[in-house]
């Protein structure tokens, strides 16, 4: 993907606390066009939504102070908030790696809708890529 002259790129939310997975989606994210910011952990990521609301969230699960599914829970309780997209991102997986389990009990929390997609760690980057320029198309 390139960025075109006079149009301006998307803006993507990295949440997660791991400093090379940020700096591996921030590299990957901007070399496809993108504008990234990032936050450590929930907490730190609603306080950014204060400043400004981007496009399109990544969300690692397991994160200090607030997790990725506190975070998420209030995103979308959020009117204000409740459209972003959010693209989970996480090494958390059910047993022997498998993220089924997992996104099975994400996408069945009846208080909230499911995310819109679901990657494991490490992820395939062109799936990847595919899912944010989706995601990030639909909004206008």
């Amino acid at each position: 993907m390139t960025s075109q002259v006079g149009i301006t790129p998307k803006k993507i939310l990295i949440i997660d606390d791991e400093p090379h997975v940020v700096t591996y989606l921030e590299t990957l994210l901007q070399d496809n066009g993108y504008e990234t910011v990032s936050a450590a952990n929930g907490r730190e990521a609603s306080e950014m939504l204060q400043v400004g609301k981007p496009d399109l969230i990544t969300l690692d699960i397991t994160m200090p102070e607030q997790s990725g599914i506190r975070f998420y829970r209030n995103l979308k309780e959020d009117p204000a908030f409740r459209d972003i997209p959010v693209l989970v991102v996480t090494a958390v997986t059910g047993y022997g790696g498998d993220p089924e389990p997992f996104e099975h009990f994400l996408k069945n929390r009846r208080q909230i809708p499911p995310p819109e997609g679901f990657f494991s760690k490490p992820i395939d980057q062109d799936e990847f890529l595919r899912a944010v320029e989706e995601l990030v198309s639909q909004k206008v």
